[in-house]
Order: structure tokens, then sequence, then C-alpha cells
């Protein structure tokens, strides 16, 4: 499965990083694509990693507006 999610505040290859990482800690994450331009995420994951961990994972690097 893929999700798209909107993140507002990510402005360098630090805030990249630091989601990437964070989203790569969550089991059955495949793959994080961040693109800073566009200020989206768009992750890569097996059928049972939910939204809603997502968003939470994003949220503890310091982003809360998240679509």
């Amino acid at each position: 499965m893929k999700s798209v999610f909107k993140v507002d505040g990510m402005s360098c290859v630090h805030c990249e990083n630091a989601v990437k990482d964070a989203l790569g800690a969550i089991d059955g994450v495949i793959s994080v694509d961040v693109n800073l331009g566009e200020k989206t995420v768009t992750v890569e994951h097996a059928e049972g990693v939910t939204r809603a961990q997502i968003e939470a994972a994003i949220e503890e690097e310091g982003y809360a507006n998240i679509q």
C-alpha cells in the first residue's frame, strides 16, 4: 500500500532525514519518500500499518499540520 501525506514545516535535509528515520522505525514500513518542494511524504507500507501510526510518528518529529 502507498499513503501520501502533506506535511507543512519541512524545509531541509535534516527535516527529511528525521521523518524518514521515524517512519522507517515502524514495523511494516517498506519505503519513505520525502519531497521537500511539494511538502509531501509518500510511505509504502504493509496493510497492517495504519494512517494514525504514520501521522503519530511524523508528529513526534515536531510536525503538527499533517493532511
